[in-house]
Parts: C-alpha cells; structure tokens; sequence
C-alpha cells in the first residue's frame, strides 16, 4: 500500500513540473509616423531604410528617370543622424535626394564613364543648386568619383516605399548661410509673414546655418507657394519632403 501511494505521489509531482509550450502572440511593430502604405509602383514591399540594398533583378526596369548632376558627402556628416532616423554611414551604399521618399532604392550610373551604383535614400540633399543627388562615399567610390566630386549621371528610380504621387510632408528649406544673424533674421521675417508656419533655425556640421519652413499641414501646395513667393539674398531656396 505504502508503495502505492508513493508510486502515485511521485508521478503527480513529475507531471506538476512539466512544461507546456506557450505561444505568444507579438503584435506587429506601428509604422513610423507619416509613413504611406505600399504604392503600386513597385512590386517590393518597403524595404528597410537601414538594410544593405540587394541587387535588382536582370530584368528590372526603372519607374522613371532623371539626368543631372551628382556629388558626395563624407566625413563632417559621418556618424550624424539622417533624415530616416538612422545614424548616417558613409561607408554603406547610400545617398540623399530633395524629393524622392526615403527609403526608395535608385541606380546611379556616370554618363561618362558607363559605371553604376544602387543605392538607397536615407536623407535630404544635395542643397547645392544644380545638383539632384549626394552619394555616400562608398557609393562615390563605386562610380569612380571621389577625385572629381562631382558628375553627370542618370538616376534611375527602381523602387519607392510609396508612390511618388502621395501627398508625402514637404517643407521649404533656405541656406545654406555663413552668419547666424543672417539666418535668424530671415527666419523671423517669415515667422510674421506665414504666422501659421513653423520657421526653424537651425546649424549643419560644417559650421553653416539654414531656415526650414513647415507650413501648416506640410501640404505640398503650399510649401510650394512659399517656395516661389520668398526671396533672399544669401543662400538658395528648396523644395524638401519629409517623410
């Protein structure tokens, strides 16, 4: 009888002390403030802003394209926060456009010379007149234009997280200027003039200083209307999109 008993306790306790497996359900994570769903534009889904960009497939075809003039940016941003959030890398096959959305994967080729590169946005630029897009230095690399810094390239758009056609965020951005005072007087004389506007004053990393206007509800239209109705003096005047 004893053995019994203990016989029945001793398999009560093992199978008290066994594991069921448990799922767990993990929610997807929310998409970054701003973000569009995915366009039909391109058949991809959106890719990650900080992922290595693959190669496109033999028979990928651009969305459209654009010729104009590409420069680089290395050093003083290296390591900097981009315009996607992420830490900027000169050493990744990146680059940065006005207006394209982040996150867009284009091919970059020098009409020189034939070479290509594929590249992903992550921030905004160049904010040079007359030219479309900076590389990164790796990327600068690949096409063979360090020593040069600049060329004339074809820039071929293969994928957009949305469509180029969205509504998107946009703003105006005015620089770059040498003085502070300069810049903050500019943007106080906007704040008076767009009272529903957000004039912000800020500094880059080599020491200049630019005006960003938010207008309300960044609508495109209307950043355009301040783009063509303000004039200044000292610096160029952009389109930017935000998101």
């Amino acid at each position: 009888m004893k053995t019994a008993i203990f016989t029945f306790l001793l398999i009560a306790l093992l199978t008290g002390c066994s594991h069921k497996p448990v799922t767990v359900a993990v929610p997807e994570a929310p998409a970054p403030t701003g973000e569009q769903q995915p366009s039909t534009e391109s058949a991809n889904t959106k890719p990650q802003d900080n992922a290595p960009v693959s190669a496109l497939p033999p028979n990928a075809r651009p969305l459209w394209s654009e010729t104009g003039i590409a420069s680089w940016y290395g050093a003083p941003y290296h390591n900097r926060r981009a315009s996607n959030g992420e830490v900027y890398d000169m050493h990744a096959m990146t680059a940065a456009h006005r207006t394209l959305p982040l996150g867009s994967v284009v091919r970059i080729t020098d009409l020189k010379t034939g070479s290509s590169a594929v590249v992903r946005i992550t921030d905004r630029g160049p904010f040079i007149e007359g030219r479309i897009i900076d590389l990164s230095r790796s990327a600068a690399e690949r096409i063979g234009i360090i020593q040069r810094g600049t060329a004339e390239v074809r820039l071929d758009v293969m994928q957009t997280p949305t469509s180029t056609a969205t509504a998107g965020r946009w703003a105006v951005q005015i620089g770059a200027f040498e003085r502070e005072k300069a810049a903050r007087e500019l943007a106080k004389h906007l704040s008076r003039k767009y009272q529903t506007a957000n004039v912000l004053t800020f500094n880059g990393p080599v020491g200049d200083w630019w005006v960003r206007i938010r207008v309300k509800g960044d609508l495109r239209a209307r950043a355009e209307e301040v783009l063509h109705d303000t004039k200044t003096s000292e610096g160029s005047i952009f389109l930017v999109r935000l998101d």
